[in-house]
């Protein structure tokens, strides 16, 4: 037991060392030798983890703030949106508020997983150096087994980096209504991986992030109504522009639309020359998304003015004329 005791291990030397404390309480030689195993190692180990985890815990914490939208509304961005773009259209009322509410935590999972992943891989390579583990060929086999991975899942990369720069970017969002190719209609739900929108028949489609190669956004900035307005080849070209125009400007201001119109309408006058009719176009600038109800509004009250003033369709003149040749044919 002596001899067990009394011979002193070579680290004791150096009095800043755990090896010299544990011979200093033990007296033990083994014991000492192998404080560093037995200590320090699983004590550094110990504290990386709990670094690891506070660091994890106060950056999801921040983010989660930056991305909470403001408690008082009033169409406010989250915090984390006010240095990016921000296309949503005023008029979508509460619609813009989902919007931006899930455009935020879209990004701030992003980023969580982001933390998440660089914070323990950290960690973990830390670990690896405390236990003295060579890392060179275990960062080699995690680039092969990367690449591997990388290629066998190359589509949805492509969608979730996809997902993550049409966010970044802004290019549509809930309440948009846009044309993706395949499908038009009103966004209902964006992710990273997949876009729903519902058409004007109620089908519902998920689009895969990736496979939008073209987004036509028929919300943003501003919109025009345009409406062709087709007459007989006999009609007077200066009075049935001055009706467009007295119409036009009488229709803009109906309750129904008036909100919506941004600029008078212009009558532009004759823009087509088929077999059948001569076709008038009139535009008028509306607030983003009201561009179908605004021409709505319009072509009834231009059908109106068009019957009132004596004004008839292509159509019209056409079964005229053949009503009276039957007529001469009986005669």
């Amino acid at each position: 037991m002596e001899q067990f005791l009394s011979e002193q291990p070579a680290c004791v030397a150096d009095k800043g060392t755990w090896c010299y404390q544990v011979w200093e309480i033990t007296g033990n030689e083994w014991l000492a030798a192998s404080a560093d195993w037995l200590v320090a190692r699983p004590l550094a180990i110990l504290l990386i983890l709990i670094g690891a985890v506070i660091i994890r815990y106060a950056v999801r914490k921040l983010i989660d703030r930056l991305t909470r939208t403001p408690a008082d509304g009033g169409g406010k961005l989250p915090a984390l949106l006010r240095p990016l773009k921000d296309r949503a259209p005023e008029m979508l009322g509460p619609v813009v508020l989902e919007r931006r509410r899930q455009r935020a935590q879209t990004i701030g999972s992003v980023l969580k997983s982001i933390t998440s992943v660089v914070v323990f891989g950290l960690a973990f390579v830390l670990i690896l150096g405390e236990l003295g583990i060579n890392l060179a060929p275990i960062l080699a086999s995690a680039g092969i087994v990367g690449v591997a991975i990388g290629f066998g899942a190359q589509n949805l990369v492509r969608d979730f980096l996809s997902g993550i720069f049409m966010m970044l970017e802004d290019q549509y969002g809930v309440g948009d209504v846009v044309d993706v190719g395949e499908a038009i209609g009103t966004i209902e739900t964006v992710g990273l991986r997949i876009t729903t929108l519902r058409d004007l028949g109620g089908t519902v489609w998920y689009v895969r992030n990736g496979e939008i190669l073209r987004v036509g956004n028929f919300s943003q900035g501003h919109a025009v109504a345009v409406v062709d307005v087709p007459m007989g080849y006999d009609t007077d070209v200066t009075k049935a522009t001055a009706v467009l125009e007295q119409v036009a400007q009488e229709a803009a201001q109906l309750a129904s639309i008036a909100p919506d119109v941004l600029e008078d309408p212009e009558v532009l006058g004759v823009e087509n020359v088929t077999a059948e009719a001569v076709q008038f176009r009139l535009t008028t600038k509306v607030r983003p998304g009201r561009q179908w109800a605004v021409q709505r509004a319009l072509r009834a009250e231009i059908m109106r003015a068009l019957e009132r003033e004596g004004f008839q369709p292509p159509l019209g003149r056409f079964l005229g004329a053949m009503r009276g040749r039957d007529g001469e044919a009986a005669g």
